[in-house]
């Protein structure tokens, strides 16, 4: 039978999972990549674009503890860049540091991704993680449910058969799951051979294609049976209606379109989905940093990651969140840069230490703050900014 899994390879590439380490670790290295490049202490503005996740608070709050500062929000709901920011971004800070992650939950009692414990529901249920994604597979997953469910596999007359539902063969539809019937079926003159027509299928001949892909005992010898998980990604494709915006509602949602046969029939969707959304805003992102103006000049690193959030356990306030880094951009300020695929960055990242003595106190910094001598505004100055419209 076809591999689904050398097609996962080509779709996501070298894509490795298990280069993974802990944020705790992961961050202060960032940090020191950064130092060992030049950036200034005290004068580095870090971002993120991740998805606005409660489990996403904890590398936030990691990030604000090394580089000092609390990062400028980068990014939208499901790891989204919104390269329209680049300009303020760049007015914030000397040297410039970007974090872009997409995530994905991860269950290890059941050791499967996908899912999340969220502490603060009453039972503190399990839910789709990241969400974003999970709401975007949603209607692909259903679409390839309904085909999985109602093609059939049989035999007639000792010749292999595929039946398949009227709804599933109307070219009519706008939007949907269309299957790629020349690999299905059996062509004449580029027709399909009818065997039988019923009151809400047809049936056809096998392609010789097919009968090849699949084992023997996919055909019973009577009756008929659904083709289930045969049906593998190069035998369909999607159709959606999606709205053009950019960076918009919709903009993961085309990230992820045209390689969707591949993440619905993977083992897990939204780790996938994660992955793809990841390599796809590194490489979207990147280009638009090197056309901004606000950045020419300056010292940056543009970081792409995969966030995988493992849910707390009893007792534990935020998550084990791993960083699993993808790829980054890097440019000097004096107009060089380089591009570090994944074995790249991480063995700078390794060559990193994972102590960072530029860190912060954030209980000490909170404290001091609570207290610092309040600074009051005179009511004549609350007055006059009614006044003038400050």
């Amino acid at each position: 039978m076809f591999s689904i899994q050398s097609n996962l390879k080509a779709l996501i590439g070298d894509f490795r999972l298990d280069r993974m380490m802990r944020y705790s670790v992961f961050v202060p290295r960032l940090y020191n990549l950064c130092r060992s490049l030049g950036f200034e202490a005290g004068r580095i503005m870090p971002s993120r674009a991740f998805c606005s996740d409660e489990s996403q608070g904890f590398p936030i709050i990691l990030i604000t503890k090394h580089f000092g500062t609390f990062p400028y929000s980068h990014g939208m709901v499901g790891g989204v860049v919104a390269t329209d920011l680049h300009g303020p971004h760049a007015e914030h800070g000397h040297d410039m540091v970007i974090i872009q992650a997409s995530h994905v939950g991860y269950d290890p009692g059941t050791r499967t991704f996908g899912t999340y414990r969220r502490l603060q529901t009453r039972e503190q249920e399990c839910s789709d993680s990241c969400g974003k994604i999970g709401g975007v597979l949603s209607w692909y997953l259903d679409e390839y449910e309904f085909a999985c469910e109602n093609i059939f596999l049989g035999r007639r007359n000792g010749k292999c058969t595929v039946t398949i539902d009227n709804q599933l063969l109307s070219e009519v539809r706008s939007e949907g799951l269309f299957l790629n019937l020349e690999r299905l079926l059996e062509l004449e003159n580029g027709n399909p051979q009818l065997v039988q027509t019923f009151s809400t299928s047809r049936s056809y001949l096998a392609s010789g294609q097919l009968v090849a892909m699949l084992p023997a005992d996919a055909w019973p010898d009577e009756g008929r049976r659904a083709i289930g998980r045969y049906l593998v990604p190069e035998l369909f494709s999607y159709r959606r209606n999606i709205v053009g915006d950019i960076e918009g509602r919709s903009h993961l949602e085309a990230n992820l379109v045209n390689p969707m046969p591949w993440i619905v029939t993977s083992e897990s969707p939204l780790l996938v989905g994660a992955q793809v959304n990841t390599q796809a805003e590194f490489d979207r992102t990147f280009r638009s940093i090197v056309k901004e103006h606000s950045y020419h000049g300056r010292r940056l690193v543009f970081i792409s990651c995969l966030n995988i959030d493992i849910s707390p356990s009893v007792g534990q306030v935020f998550p084990l969140t791993k960083c699993v880094p993808w790829a980054a951009f890097i440019q000097d300020g004096k107009g060089n840069h380089q591009t570090l695929e994944q074995n790249e960055i991480i063995l700078r990242l390794e060559a990193q230490s994972a102590a960072n003595p530029d860190q912060i106190d954030l209980e000490d910094a909170i404290d001091r703050m609570g207290r610092e001598k309040e600074i009051r505004i005179p009511p004549g100055e609350l007055q006059r900014g009614y006044v003038t419209g400050l």
